[in-house]
């Protein structure tokens, strides 16, 4: 069994800037990526940042040069710096680890943007 655990999130102003964390543990062979992805109230789930094993990384359109991924997915880690934060960057925050076809999540961390 793989668990994921989040931190960092929190309330912070427009124009603010916050990091969240991730760590997997677990019965983990190999992690191919990790990502973020997050679900505001009654919207879906979306992608935020993956970062692949190999060190790539990629970016939703809504965060595109305000957030940035860095970790070692090798090491089982992964961090979201989001900056310039907008309020509707408001929602519940995931890790999530892709290992040999199959997913695991975290259980959120909730980003609230407001003045």
């Amino acid at each position: 069994q793989v668990q994921l655990v989040e931190s960092g999130g929190g309330l912070v102003q427009p124009g603010g800037s916050l990091r969240l964390s991730c760590a997997a543990s677990g019965s983990i062979f190999r992690l191919n990526a990790m990502c973020w992805y997050r679900q505001a109230p009654g919207k879906k789930r979306e992608l935020v940042a993956t970062l692949t094993h190999d060190g790539r990384t990629g970016y939703g359109d809504s965060v595109k040069g305000r957030c940035t991924i860095s970790g070692d997915v090798a090491r089982n880690t992964v961090s979201l710096q989001m900056n310039s934060l907008k309020p509707e960057d408001t929602a519940v925050y995931y890790c999530n680890a892709l290992g040999a076809g199959e997913y695991y999540w975290g259980q959120g961390t909730q980003v609230t943007v407001s003045s």
